[in-house]
């Protein structure tokens, strides 16, 4: 017997990501005095302080504190090494504010770099699609477009440090990753922790090729 009920059903909840890719960041300031200014004030207020408690605790007047978290004045190293020391933080955290260049690459189709990356097996044509070096986030990102021909070798025993991402545009193969084996199409993707042996073990459609995005810590 069924039993009617007048509760709604309720839509499936989605699952919570921790950063909001639609966040604006704060703009960052093309003065510099600015910049540090408002750091100032931003660690101040992030520690509970008024003007005068950080007067207090650094030996500056008032009136100079007041000038340098409105970006009047511009601090010396000094300054700034006495405010390091009453916020416990490094000097650079002054300057976070401050406009930097952040790189950005363009590759044309066809412009793509063809390398041979180490421990690239015979026949896998890898072509790096850019490269940023070091860079605040601490992390070098690497993406590749693979090429496996009737000429590529299987080799399912690739390992290196950090993450990988592959993103399969054409063919089919099946990759190994550790003791486990994925049929890759056309639209499938591959997330995994590169460290454990993995690669292509059988070609089933060629030509295959695909993105891989590798990330490992900066060093």
């Amino acid at each position: 017997m069924e039993i009617e009920s007048d509760d709604p059903v309720l839509p499936r909840a989605k699952p919570a990501f921790d950063q909001d890719p639609h966040r604006v960041r704060e703009l960052s300031e093309r003065n510099l005095e600015m910049a540090i200014g408002r750091s100032v004030r931003a660690l101040r207020r992030q520690q509970g302080m008024t003007v005068a408690d950080l007067a207090g605790a650094t030996g500056l007047s008032i009136g100079m504190l007041s000038k340098i978290e409105n970006g009047i004045t511009s601090p010396s190293l000094t300054t700034l090494q006495v405010l390091s020391h009453a916020f416990s933080t490094p000097i650079t955290a002054f300057f976070r504010g401050f406009e930097e260049r952040r790189e950005v690459q363009h590759v044309k189709a066809g412009d793509h770099l063809e390398i041979e990356r180490r421990g690239t097996r015979s026949g896998h044509q890898y072509h790096l699609l850019g490269h940023i070096g070091s860079n605040d986030s601490g992390v070098v990102v690497e993406p590749y477009l693979i090429t496996l021909t009737t000429e590529s070798d299987v080799f399912p025993a690739f390992q290196h440090d950090g993450i990988e991402l592959l993103y399969m545009l054409e063919g089919e193969v099946t990759y190994r990753h550790g003791d486990q084996l994925f049929h890759l199409e056309p639209g499938d993707s591959l997330f995994f922790d590169a460290d454990a042996q993995h690669g292509p073990e059988v070609l089933v459609k060629l030509p295959a090729r695909y993105l891989s995005v590798i990330s490992y810590k900066q060093v």
